[in-house]
């Protein structure tokens, strides 16, 4: 429908805000499952739920939380709500029928949710897919194509009546609306910052020929408006926006993100130093103990805490207070604690853990990491810009070596580095993680999730200090980026999250997924 979508650092980058082991599965089938409650009127009785046999849902949607998470967006629950974890005997208690089928869709997309919802009144089908990160996309509603990435407040008008489109036109200028049309069915697609006046709907209910209205609100914090124009999307417009500026990376980071959101600075530093607070509350709970059943891992970061303490680990320096963070933000996702996907739940624990593990070590402020996150967000603005987060389409090195080279870029913020150095950190970083694969142990993202978090860490702590010491990066950012997309949407299907290569499938991964689904029988 020629909308250019740009990327929002607390849309796409640092979030959602949520529970579940991955932000693909979890927080975005909350997502769908929340406009597909809206698309029924709130009203769902019966939905059939159909997976591609080749996707990557096909293998993992039970397991790593994508049934979990529809359930809880069709109960109209958020991405954190704590109720999640007992979505599937609430969605019974409501009494919505659900049926389950893996069948051959020939979808393009491995994240493919193929949606078919009924009450007694009506049928309507959706078809959505994850496009990572807790990002979505709607790309059909009743066979007619659309793109909604729950952005704007979403108003279908069912009609073939022209006169109609004209009016909406004249009435709602500074509004993105579009003729949708499929074989049987057209409507109107109105796109809006805020839901439309009630006046305006009855109005054109009583003066036109209309079969149906459907809202669906946004699932997004940063809304889109019609003709954004952002100061740069690559890392080569934002040199040369900043020429004559010179400002430092997160100040850069700050006036992308103001301009995208239609917000002042203060806000997007605020918004910024909210996430930071919820990040330092997962890894203080994560290190005073976790407890869940369904999951590999037990709790551990507070027996490393200890050891670091009595110095009865090698010295590893801030490296060992980055491995401490790490993991326990890892063990709070895994326990189904409140986390942020930066940039994705898999990752979850390097960027936070990288940041506030130096930051502790050196004893900076709040202040001071926020500012490495922002810069580290301006990092992922590129990434996601001119790649992907979805281990479906590039392995983890989308995730975990995303999230390595947005860390790096943080670190060398944490140590005043000037810009240069914090841009070439994040494209040393990224280099060293073309191929890394993804193959979840027992279809868990746990092992060996865990251990590549902390490598990701590794890399980046190594990567500023070279470029700290001016180290020669050779190939710019722009372009290890695009090298990098390329590289991991040819890494094999089977090593792509689908549970189908590398470890997934070795004798001890099957037996403990064996062992976890008698306990959830159990």
């Amino acid at each position: 429908m020629g909308i250019k979508k740009f990327p929002s650092i607390f849309n796409d980058v640092m979030g959602p805000i949520m529970r579940g082991p991955s932000s693909s599965h979890c927080a975005a089938s909350v997502r769908i499952g929340k406009m597909a409650r809206d698309l029924m009127g709130c009203n769902i009785q019966e939905v059939l739920i159909e997976f591609d046999t080749k996707g990557s849902l096909a293998t993992t949607h039970a397991n790593q939380g994508s049934d979990m998470g529809l359930y809880g967006g069709f109960l109209g629950w958020d991405t954190y709500d704590e109720k999640l974890v007992g979505s599937a005997k609430a969605i019974e208690e409501a009494g919505i029928k659900i049926k389950i089928a893996i069948k051959e869709l020939n979808t393009k997309h491995p994240n493919t949710y193929k949606l078919t919802l009924k009450n007694n009144e009506e049928t309507h089908e959706m078809i959505a897919i994850s496009t990572g990160g807790g990002m979505i996309e709607i790309v059909e509603i009743d066979q007619v194509k659309v793109s909604m990435v729950g952005d704007y407040y979403e108003t279908l008008v069912y009609t073939n009546d022209d006169e109609l489109l004209s009016f909406l036109q004249e009435t709602l200028p500074t509004n993105e609306i579009f003729t949708c049309e499929g074989t049987d069915t057209s409507f109107i697609e109105i796109k809006t910052q805020q839901r439309l006046d009630e006046g305006l709907l009855i109005h054109i209910k009583n003066e036109f020929n209309i079969s149906d209205i459907k809202e669906l609100k946004p699932v997004l914090p940063v809304l889109s408006r019609k003709e954004i124009k952002v100061p740069f999307l690559t890392c080569e417009e934002m040199l040369k926006y900043n020429e004559n500026k010179n400002l430092d990376l997160w100040e850069l980071a700050v006036h992308y993100e103001s301009v995208r959101g239609n917000i002042s600075a203060d806000e997007v530093f605020n918004q910024m130093q909210n996430i930071v607070k919820i990040m330092e509350k997962s890894i203080s709970d994560g290190i005073k103990g976790t407890d869940y059943h369904d999951r590999i891992l037990g709790y551990q970061s507070g027996f490393f805490k200890t050891q670091m303490e009595k110095k009865g680990l090698l010295n590893g320096g801030i490296l060992n207070h980055m491995i401490c963070y790490i993991s326990a933000m890892m063990e709070i996702k895994s326990s189904m604690g409140v986390i942020v996907a930066a940039p994705t739940a898999g990752a979850c624990g390097v960027i936070p853990g990288t940041l506030m593990g130096a930051a502790t070590a050196m004893k900076l402020s709040s202040n001071d990491i926020t500012r490495a996150m922002l810069a580290a967000g301006i990092i992922g603005i590129f990434i996601v810009n001119q790649s992907t987060f979805s281990a479906e389409l590039g392995g983890c090195q989308a995730e975990c070596g995303s999230a390595s080279g947005m860390a790096a870029a943080g670190l060398v913020t944490l140590m005043n580095g000037n810009i240069k150095q914090a841009i070439d950190a994040a494209s040393m970083a990224l280099q060293n993680v073309f191929g890394m694969v993804c193959d979840p142990v027992a279809n868990r993202v746990e092992v060996p999730c865990l251990g590549k978090n902390v490598m990701a860490a590794s890399n980046a702590l190594s990567c500023a200090n070279m470029t700290l010491a001016n180290f020669d990066v050779v190939i710019p950012l722009g372009e290890v980026i695009e090298a990098m997309d390329k590289v991991g949407r040819s890494i094999p299907h089977e090593l792509r999250c689908t549970a189908l290569g590398g470890l997934s499938v070795t004798k001890t991964s099957k037996l403990l997924e064996e062992k976890l689904r008698n306990l959830e029988d159990s």
